[in-house]
């Protein structure tokens, strides 16, 4: 005897045909196995078949071809009624649970698609943290209580797609050429900025070269460790200064308030800054050397279905994007 034959004679005793087994591993004969648990349960061909939005005819074909393929005779059949055979009690006793697990994840996964349900995994760096995500994130999460986010502050560059991620934010000079990119933010500039008790003592930079006299108060990138440059935009092109100070931070809103104290200048984003320099908490100098850089930018892998708790995620931001605050 061969070992196929051993194995078709071993599932038979316990059974559970191999030709079965086969028939249900193969997707194309899922349609021949629905047909039966339909007859089977309406006891009528007539019935099933308007259940399945078939034809009788058609949904006989069907059910002969399993048949066929089994080697087994499933129903008895008159002109007036349709009893399952033994073969049949024992395939539908066997079958319906799985039909009812394979029907329960099928619905599962669809409900997926539709609904904002699901786990982000979002990299991104502090600076993009504390302006983008963070002050957005209370009304993201009343609108879609179902998505969690799983956030990893990262100064570097990581590759979203090698370490796992759903997506990440970064500075639009920084994106991937194979990513897909959402704008989150509108070209940004930087701003140097003192507090009136500091000016009280030192007189404002006329320019970028002028800050090695001033106390500058320095951005640390976490990840890669390296200082944020104090770069500038003027009539001969990019100037890039080196400054010094009494202070090294990892967080903005530490360097703005140390700012805010009389520490020293800061170089920050606008939006780190702009209402502490509305309130006159702080001054803003330089302006005219602090021209626009590429704004903020979520991005992902292409591809073909997004799945939909980032799906939600993108709609936030671009209808935030639309309608600011």
């Amino acid at each position: 005897m061969t070992r196929r034959a051993f194995l078709r004679e071993k599932d038979h005793k316990a059974g559970w045909s191999g030709d079965l087994k086969e028939t249900m591993m193969d997707g194309g004969h899922y349609a021949e196995l629905r047909a039966f648990m339909a007859i089977h349960e309406a006891r009528s061909f007539r019935d099933a078949a308007l259940r399945l939005g078939v034809t009788p005819s058609a949904l006989s074909r069907t059910l002969r071809r399993l048949e066929d393929r089994l080697a087994l005779r499933l129903f008895n059949r008159t002109t007036r009624s349709v009893h399952p055979t033994e073969a049949g009690a024992v395939l539908y006793a066997k079958l319906a649970p799985a039909i009812a697990g394979l029907d329960q994840a099928l619905g599962d996964a669809l409900a997926l698609r539709d609904d904002p349900v699901g786990t982000i995994r979002l990299n991104l760096p502090r600076m993009a943290a504390e302006l983008i995500v963070m002050p957005r994130l209370p009304l993201f999460n009343a609108l879609h209580p179902g998505v969690r986010l799983e956030m990893v502050v990262d100064d570097g560059l990581t590759d979203v797609v090698a370490e796992g991620f759903d997506a990440g934010i970064r500075a639009g000079e920084r994106l991937a050429q194979d990513m897909v990119a959402i704008r989150l933010t509108p070209p940004y500039r930087f701003a140097v900025a003192g507090s009136p008790a500091y000016f009280a003592k030192h007189a404002p930079p006329a320019t970028p070269h002028d800050l090695s006299g001033h106390p500058c108060l320095k951005y640390r990138w976490a990840t890669t460790g390296k200082l944020e440059r104090w770069r500038f935009t003027g009539p001969e092109g990019i100037v890039t200064v080196g400054v010094e100070g009494p202070l090294v931070a990892n967080d903005t809103a530490f360097l703005r308030d140390a700012a805010v104290a009389g520490m020293g200048l800061i170089f920050l984003p606008e939006a780190a800054v702009e209402t502490h320099i509305a309130s006159g908490a702080l001054v803003r100098v330089l302006d005219e050397w602090c021209k626009p850089f590429p704004g903020f930018y979520l991005y992902h892998p292409n591809r073909h279905q997004t799945p939909p708790a980032l799906r939600a995620l993108i709609s936030f931001f671009q209808a935030e994007n639309a309608h600011p605050g």
